[in-house]
């Protein structure tokens, strides 16, 4: 199975990124995480897009702040999906990462998750791999079918109590 590539801009990004290690965690996905800036390390980060395929990797999260030119810059050096997760600072509420994150120039498209969202970055990733992975795809469909049995045992109580 393919790893996946979990960049941060800074470490101070990591209480939103353990979301994504936990969910691929759960779903048994190998991944490695690291630290690469896209201003503070350019040729760091530059080498790892360039390397990442032949390393094994099959999709890179990159979540950044503020500038939020991390993923922008793998998706530059790498034909591999990337993933962004937009991060909340406490310049603009995230708002400048996200619009960092999802507007980039046509030929070199970054996937957006919403603001800290890391637990869908990772599913996203999965989902990928499961193009070519039954396994994983079953474990996704299984997944899935659990959160509606919640959902739907949530209306099934607020129905009894509400609904007279």
């Amino acid at each position: 199975m393919k790893k996946i590539a979990i960049l941060m801009g800074s470490d101070s990004d990591f209480p939103v990124v353990e979301k994504a290690l936990t969910t691929l965690d759960k779903y048994q996905v190998p991944f490695e995480v690291h630290v690469y800036s896209a201003h503070r390390t350019p040729e760091e980060a530059r080498a790892f897009a360039m390397n990442a395929r032949e390393n094994g990797f099959g999709a890179i999260i990159a979540a950044a702040g503020k500038a939020a030119h991390l993923a922008g810059a793998m998706a530059a050096n790498t034909t591999l999906p990337v993933i962004g997760i937009p991060i909340k600072s406490s310049t603009l509420d995230g708002l400048d990462a996200l619009l960092s994150t999802v507007q980039m120039p046509g030929g070199m498209p970054v996937a957006t998750v919403a603001i800290d969202g890391a637990e869908n970055a990772a599913l996203l990733a999965i989902q990928i791999l499961a193009v070519t992975d039954g396994a994983l795809a079953e474990k996704l469909s299984a997944a899935r079918a659990e959160n509606a049995v919640k959902v739907l045992e949530k209306d099934r109580m607020i129905a009894e109590k509400y609904n007279k």
